[in-house]
């Protein structure tokens, strides 16, 4: 006994063109991202403003680094001997902690592999 039937195979419907387009060259024609560009002023001002916020950056770093030398030259020998201890204390303290953390870190990736 034989059965009939119709294959699918030999059908072709809209979707079907759609997947094997997707599948031969990746992207259906349709999936194609449309660029919104803006007007050049927006585009000159807002490098304008970015520029501007680099410069404020920059002047208050400045200001900042010059306030605490200042801070630092107004005082006795005793607090600058002090101060300067206290900046070498800091700094290896957080040389120790960033040495911690990597290590707990590296200890937790090997507990989870």
């Amino acid at each position: 006994m034989f059965t009939i039937g119709i294959s699918n195979g030999q059908i072709f419907n809209k979707n079907s063109l759609k997947v094997a387009e997707k599948g031969l060259f990746g992207k259906s024609r349709k999936d194609k991202k449309v660029k919104i560009r803006e007007p050049k002023t927006v585009t000159r001002a807002k490098k304008k403003q970015e520029a501007n916020d680099k410069r404020l950056k920059k002047e208050y770093a400045k200001s900042v680094k010059e306030s605490q030398k200042r801070s630092y030259e107004i005082q006795t020998p005793e607090v600058k001997a002090r101060m300067k201890q206290n900046q070498k204390d800091t700094a290896l303290r957080d040389k120790m902690k960033k040495k911690k953390v990597k290590s707990d870190t590296k200890k937790a990736g090997k507990k989870y592999n």
